[in-house]
């Protein structure tokens, strides 16, 4: 089992989660973060930090599509271990429907 980050991190991107993380597995895109599947130690800890409730367990029904974009740009952006600011805009798209079609970027982030 691992943990995924899911469709309301899109265009809010906190990162209290990896502030916790014990084993630096979150990547970065330009838009939101994402989990390394096979670095997650499932110890669950990031999941509570998340101010937009974007992380949850693989076990969930209907994150299939999750885990396959957690998996696939973990490999392509860079890690990051460290707290930031979220996006300027954050509050404005927290809770806001179907933002994988309408901001996803597979454009990778800054990293550490």
């Amino acid at each position: 089992m691992t943990y995924v980050v899911t469709d309301n991190c899109i265009r809010c991107k906190y990162t209290d989660c990896v502030e916790v993380c014990p084993v630096d597995c979150f990547y970065e895109g330009e838009t939101m973060l994402v989990i390394h599947p096979d670095e997650c130690i499932d110890c669950g800890v990031c999941e509570p930090e998340c101010p937009a409730d974007a992380i949850r367990p693989d076990t969930e029904p209907g994150l299939e599509k999750w885990l396959t974009l957690n998996a696939e740009y973990a490999e392509k952006w860079p890690n990051l271990t460290m707290k930031r600011d979220p996006l300027p805009d954050s509050k404005e798209h927290d809770g806001e429907e179907n933002k994988l079609e309408k901001y996803f970027s597979p454009e990778a982030g800054e990293g550490d």
